[in-house]
């Protein structure tokens, strides 16, 4: 850590944090890749090692990699405060805008435009979902032969029963620990804190607020790397389980994280506002962003002595395969549901055949064309 004075102030940190969660599309690889070039390259605020800790800290720890890495950013320099401010003005800007959308999608979304827009969008999402599992999968799980066992596993097994286990993804984690670093004493602290926000107890959940809080907690504790981490689990809780949602209404919510700036992961406030209007957008964004925030926050001082230990970086990696299986399952289940039709088949294909033939191509995009042509294959041509 630097031991001179920062060369910025947390206003400056907070006013580009409050920035670029305003226009920061693309996702984790964008939004991380942005951090570097403004806050190490272009304005020398983070040292090069400030950030490289900082992203292997996200990449370990389960939370949506660009926050949790925005808010270990705020640490670096402003500690606690920091973290906490820094994580709320790059989240603040996407969260206000899926509620705005949430309020539209009440007010407008029984109308056949509207309707018509998710029947192209929902396809275009399901191509994107695929090919961003598809490259999470082959990024993450190289060529270990295990990692790809738990993967395959965890893919059947979440579709077969159409919910994910939770128990199963942290077992996972446990058992690649166990085989390929066997531990003598096991360090880390804050492994031992999933049991607390899976074994939340019931007498909390007596309202549909509480219920949602609840409900958030745990998902925001298994988001690991990549946003759509989140996608599985909120299907079997959301969809399967509370009966909040119908499927398409789900797979509106993961249309407009597609669209929006910021961190898929802020779907969350989105659902939670169709759930329960404000108050529920405001629980289920806060609940989700608690365990990000608390495992980012309170390793942060031992990260330097702790972060490279082999035990820990397995048991993580066994937890990420069971994870990204999880989502390759859920991506299955979805995809089952809504390709009904010929048409809906061919844009889902269309749009996995362009994300693979333009690496670059940016996903506000396609959605804002899939769009375009449910309007015009549901309204136009079937008048």
């Amino acid at each position: 850590m630097q031991t001179n004075k920062p060369n910025y102030s947390l206003s400056d940190l907070c006013l580009y944090f409050l920035r670029l969660g305003t226009i920061g599309f693309g996702g984790p690889p964008a939004l991380i890749g942005y951090m570097h070039r403004d806050l190490v390259e272009k304005k020398k605020w983070i040292e090069e090692e400030e950030y490289k800790e900082g992203l292997a800290l996200a990449q370990l720890a389960p939370g949506p990699l660009a926050a949790q890495l925005a808010i270990y950013l705020g640490y670096v320099d402003y500690k606690v405060l920091g973290a906490t401010l820094a994580g709320l003005a790059f989240l603040l800007p996407s969260f206000i805008m899926v509620v705005l959308l949430g309020m539209a999608y009440v007010q407008f979304g029984g109308l056949s435009w509207v309707q018509a827009i998710f029947y192209g969008v929902g396809s275009a999402v399901i191509g994107i979902i695929t090919i961003s599992t598809y490259k999470l999968t082959i990024k993450s799980l190289g060529k270990e032969w295990l990692l790809w066992f738990i993967f395959l596993f965890l893919a059947v097994f979440t579709f077969i029963q159409e919910e994910e286990n939770l128990w199963l993804i942290l077992g996972s984690g446990i058992v690649y620990w166990l085989i390929k670093a066997p531990p003598r004493l096991f360090h880390s602290k804050v492994i031992f804190l999933f049991p607390l926000f899976i074994s939340i107890p019931a007498i909390f959940s007596t309202s549909k607020l509480w219920q949602i809080a609840v409900f958030f907690i745990k998902a925001g504790a298994f988001v690991f790397g990549s946003g759509l981490a989140i996608v599985p689990f909120l299907y079997g809780g959301v969809v399967k389980d509370h009966h909040w949602l119908n499927e398409q209404q789900f797979l509106d919510a993961v249309a407009i994280a597609m669209i929006t700036p910021g961190p898929v992961v802020i779907t969350v406030g989105f659902i939670g506002y169709l759930v329960a209007g404000l108050p529920g957008a405001c629980f289920a964004a806060l609940a989700t962003f608690i365990p990000c925030y608390l495992f980012t926050v309170l390793p942060a001082p031992y990260f330097k002595k702790y972060g490279k230990r082999p035990g820990l970086k397995a048991f993580v990696a066994g937890i990420t395969a069971s994870a990204i299986g999880a989502i390759a399952g859920a991506v299955c289940i979805i995809a089952k549901r809504q390709l009904t039709d010929w048409i809906t088949v061919g844009i889902a294909v269309s749009v996995l055949l362009l994300l693979l033939k333009f690496r670059k191509l940016q996903e506000p995009y396609i959605i804002l064309v899939a769009g375009f042509l449910g309007i015009v294959i549901k309204v136009l041509l079937t008048k």
